[in-house]
């Protein structure tokens, strides 16, 4: 695995340890999101480098996952990923400070998109362990899920 991968890896992997500390605080379910929403693009971005499909300066999951769908295939929820992109893109403006239309995430809401980004990082973490390991790393002929 290249250097670089390594290091989107690992920065992701800090995002995760960051929402086990908070993700039962429901003064902190906002910052859950944003670490969860930071954690999945930072795996995303190391599939990019991998691969060499060229890093843009994008944030949105949504876009991520269909950049890097040639490489690695992911199941996930799509209404969590456009929740995670919304409260991310709101949590940089205080008035809207990572808030859902209902108002701030719930416990709930915090635990699902934890396991979300668990999820999304263990598929990415798995596929390139694979290729370095000389798996041939186009796309998987079955389907993983988040």
């Amino acid at each position: 695995m290249k250097k670089i991968s390594e290091e989107w890896l690992k920065a992701a992997k800090d995002d995760l340890r960051v929402i086990e500390r908070i993700r039962s605080d429901e003064h902190l379910t906002h910052m859950v999101a944003f670490h969860a929403q930071q954690c999945i693009e930072k795996a995303l971005k190391a599939i990019i480098e991998e691969f060499d499909i060229g890093l843009e300066r994008i944030h949105s999951l949504q876009r991520l996952l269909e950049i890097v769908s040639n490489h690695v295939e992911i199941d996930v929820d799509i209404v969590l990923i456009e929740k995670l992109d919304k409260l991310y893109i709101d949590s940089r403006y205080p008035a809207d400070f990572g808030l859902l239309p209902d108002g701030k995430p719930t416990i709930e809401d915090a635990i699902e998109f934890y396991d979300v980004a668990k999820g999304v990082y263990g598929i990415i973490t798995g596929k390139l362990e694979k290729v370095s390991m000389g798996e041939p790393s186009g796309k998987p002929k079955e389907q993983e899920s988040a």
